[in-house]
């Protein structure tokens, strides 16, 4: 496949929410509940954004949260499938870690269910499986701590 034209932006501004949320619904089995309202407030909240083109039709999106200098977390990888095996994916998270955002910090993070050896020929490392927790903020905590606020 010839992606010579395939272009990758990083201006927010630019991202059309509804072919986003088409593409989530399309090509990702994580982001099947996602509504247009909170992928504004996500993508808000996250820098840098980059979205990829295939003239008018986004084909690919990605998006980090970081703090500059320590850590950073990538978010949303995501090619349609039509566009897969070109190396666009490489090429998105490359263009995402180079952004002057994250391009000198630290430890960059990234959460996959399936894609590990993906993100390995990039050059992520395996980490210590034990050390990843969540906190599911929308379910209750068996035995609230009592905290004094001043």
């Amino acid at each position: 496949m010839d992606c010579r034209h395939i272009q990758f932006c990083d201006n927010k501004s630019k991202i059309d929410f509804k072919q986003l949320l088409e593409l989530f619904q399309i090509a990702a089995f994580w982001a099947q509940s996602r509504k247009i309202e909170d992928l504004e407030v996500a993508i808000a909240n996250s820098e840098p954004a980059i979205s990829v083109w295939d003239g008018d039709r986004m084909i690919g999106f990605a998006r980090a949260t970081s703090d500059g200098v320590y850590r950073a977390t990538i978010w949303d990888v995501i090619i349609h499938p039509d566009y897969q095996g070109a190396g666009l994916g490489r090429k998105l998270v490359e263009t995402l870690i180079s952004h002057p955002r994250l391009s000198r910090v630290e430890r960059v993070y990234l959460l996959t269910t399936y894609q590990q050896g993906f993100y390995a020929r990039i050059g992520f490392e395996y980490s210590n499986p034990s050390t990843t927790m969540v906190l599911y903020n929308n379910q209750p905590v068996a035995e609230p701590m009592a905290v004094q606020v001043r």
